[in-house]
This record gives structure tokens, C-alpha cells and sequence, in this order.
């Protein structure tokens, strides 16, 4: 066969050959979850006027960073009240004027004043990226009161709910196909953590080739999200084997 008969039937060959894979994809039924990341609410441990936030949604923080400072004024006066009475308990039980309980007494004050007064401080926990803020400076906040949300994107997951007639097939550590409706349908490779060992009727929300009553099994898919890519929330449609 001459070669300029060959190129066109090999670059046909190609087309059509993209063109029934698609198909096939397109064809095959795709189990939707969302995107899941480990949240931790920051909450206030004391009431007070909050002073400052340093943060916004959206930005990156360091375990150990300055997120927000509280007011606290009446709770820095203690602190600088239970010193001043612990520096004068200090001479007065060395010289046997005072006993070990009382010079105790003061010391544990004065160590939960300056405990408190650090709590003033609010300080990031881990590394992570700030979802929700809840307060703006200058407003009253309670002990408990939630003052933004941190979340670790570099590790997220989602949940899919599958046949038990699927089990089988899956493994974990796994790695399956996930793609990005939002996203012209991009395409993301996961890996398999976890697989409920019981079954539980199908969440409302889930769609699955089956009639909606019958039992079916979480699969927890994890992906690797050092690009920041997957948000909480979005929606992502997985490739299962049969």
C-alpha cells in the first residue's frame, strides 16, 4: 500500500478510534461525591471584644501563626495583678513568713492568670488554608463562639456509595478515575482509603444504577491536592470497576 494512502487511514484509524473511547466513558455510569477536607473550628476561649484579625478567608497559615488577638483587658490586669502578688510572696516565703500552701495558693493564681491572658492570642493549630471567618474586629465574642474555620486541602476526599455486587472489585489503595464536572470534566486520579464494612441505604442524594432502596457501601477516595486544586464542596464524578 502506497504511504499516502497509509498516513490517512492510520490518522482515521486514530479519530475514530478517541471517538469510541469517549463514548464508552461517556457511557459508563459515574458515581458523584463531594469534596471533603479535615475542617477544625477556631473558637474563642474567653469573652471579649476582639481586637484584630489577621487572617482572611482564602489565605494559607503556619501551625503555630497569629490569627486573631482578643481585647482582653480586664483578663491582662489580672495577669499583671497575680504577678505583682506572686513577686511579693516570693520574699515572704523564703524568710518562713509564709507557708508552702498559701505561696502555692498565689502561684496557682497567678499561673491561670497568665494562662488566660494567652489565650488572648489565637493561634493556628496546624498548617492549613482559613475557609470561613465569622467575627469582624470590634465585636463581642463568648467563650465557645467559632472564629473561622481552617481546613487541610493538601489531603481531601470524597465519599461514593456503591452496590455491594461492586465490592469486589475494589481494593484499598486502589487508584480509580475521578473527574471535575465543573471543570470540562478533568480528569484526577484517587486512591481507594477506605471501605465502610456495613451497608446503609442510599442517601437521597446519590444516584446509583440500582433501584434507590437497596443497600450499598461507602468508598472513601482520597487525592493528592498539593496543587490546591479540590475545594470543599465541589463535586466530583468517579470511574468504578465493574
Amino acid at each position: 500500500m502506497k504511504p499516502k494512502i497509509i498516513l490517512p487511514l492510520l490518522m482515521a484509524g486514530a479519530v475514530i478510534g478517541g471517538t469510541l473511547w469517549h463514548l464508552n466513558r461517556s457511557s459508563r455510569f459515574l458515581y458523584a461525591g463531594t469534596v471533603e477536607a479535615t475542617e477544625v473550628d477556631i473558637p474563642s476561649r474567653v469573652t471579649s471584644v476582639l481586637a484584630t484579625v489577621r487572617v482572611k478567608e482564602g489565605d494559607p497559615v503556619k501551625k503555630g501563626q497569629l490569627l486573631a488577638e482578643l481585647a482582653g483587658e480586664d483578663i491582662k490586669l489580672a495577669a499583671e495583678i497575680a504577678e505583682k502578688e506572686l513577686q511579693r510572696a516570693i520574699p515572704l516565703r523564703n524568710s518562713g513568713s509564709m507557708n508552702q500552701e498559701s505561696f502555692d495558693r498565689i502561684k496557682y493564681k497567678r499561673d491561670d492568670a497568665v494562662l488566660r491572658r494567652s489565650w488572648c492570642s489565637v493561634i493556628s493549630p496546624m498548617d492549613g488554608t482559613v475557609l470561613d471567618t465569622y467575627f469582624e474586629a470590634g465585636e463581642m465574642v463568648n467563650p465557645g463562639a467559632t472564629l473561622m474555620t481552617l481546613a487541610d486541602l493538601n489531603d481531601v476526599w470524597a465519599v461514593v456509595y456503591v452496590p455491594q455486587s461492586l465490592i469486589s472489585a475494589l481494593s484499598l489503595g486502589m487508584t480509580v478515575e475521578g473527574y471535575l464536572p465543573e471543570l470540562d470534566m478533568r480528569k484526577l486520579t484517587g486512591r481507594v482509603t477506605h471501605i465502610n464494612s456495613e451497608a446503609e441505604f442510599t442517601p437521597k442524594n446519590v444516584q446509583t444504577r440500582q433501584e434507590r432502596t437497596r443497600l450499598v457501601f461507602g468508598v472513601k477516595i482520597s487525592f493528592d491536592n498539593k496543587d490546591g486544586l479540590l475545594k470543599p464542596g465541589m463535586t466530583i464524578e468517579m470511574d468504578l470497576p465493574d
